[in-house]
């Protein structure tokens, strides 16, 4: 009975990430494919072909993206884009869902950004225990002033759910930077911490254990 529990586990652990995979992959495409809505009826590829090819929608939407970008990146699409939020910000309620995913795009996707760029390894809620954050802000004005210290702002997820959490300020020279990926640390925390990311780091020698034989191979 054990061997054949661990043979189905087996198999699940094959199919279910892929099938998980593939419904991600179909929604994602089927969600862009609506972008050909745009497109006058007639001139649908559906009309002119006859039948549907999936992922069309998909490369008109990259194709907006660019376009979009393009035009907000010269002088006519910012005067645009700036009148547009300035229209947004006078209604109150669309005023702060427009602002709060704008801020959080921002912080996502800019490049200049130093936000959710770095792991790190802090020691919460107490001394001598240990929890992932994620930096979301070095410079902190007023907060770092009053401290006397240099400090950062530490994202603290919750788990299963790594999008809710809260922040707290840590003085910088309590705050490890892990050499783990953002996206490693999302799979960790996610998995309550089953699938650990492999450790690359071959510099031990200055670690107080070094590097435990068969560490970072799990998941």
């Amino acid at each position: 009975m054990k061997a054949l529990r661990r043979y189905i586990v087996a198999g699940i652990l094959v199919w279910l990430p892929l099938g998980l995979t593939i419904l991600l992959l179909r929604f994602a495409v089927r969600l862009m494919d609506r972008s050909l809505l745009l497109v006058p009826p007639q001139y649908r590829p559906d009309e002119l072909l006859g039948f549907h090819i999936p992922g069309l929608g998909a490369i008109l939407t990259v194709i907006l993206l660019l376009l979009t970008g393009v035009l907000a990146a010269n002088f006519v699409g910012r005067a645009f884009v700036g009148g547009w939020e300035s229209l947004m910000d006078r209604i109150p309620v669309v005023r702060s869902i427009y602002s709060a995913a704008k801020n959080f795009a921002e912080i996502v996707f800019s490049d200049s950004s130093h936000a959710f760029k770095r792991v790190l390894l802090i020691e919460y809620p107490r001394k001598g225990i240990y929890s992932l954050a994620f930096q979301t802000s070095a410079e902190l004005g007023e907060v770092q002033g009053r401290t006397g210290e240099d400090v950062t702002c530490c994202f603290v997820p919750t788990t299963p759910n790594p999008t809710s959490g809260f922040i707290i300020i840590v003085p910088r020279k309590d705050v490890t930077v892990l050499d783990m990926e953002v996206d490693e640390a999302l799979k960790m925390i996610i998995s309550l911490g089953v699938v650990v990311p492999p450790w690359r780091n071959s510099k031990t020698v200055e670690l107080p254990l070094g590097k435990p034989s068969g560490s970072g191979e799990g998941g």
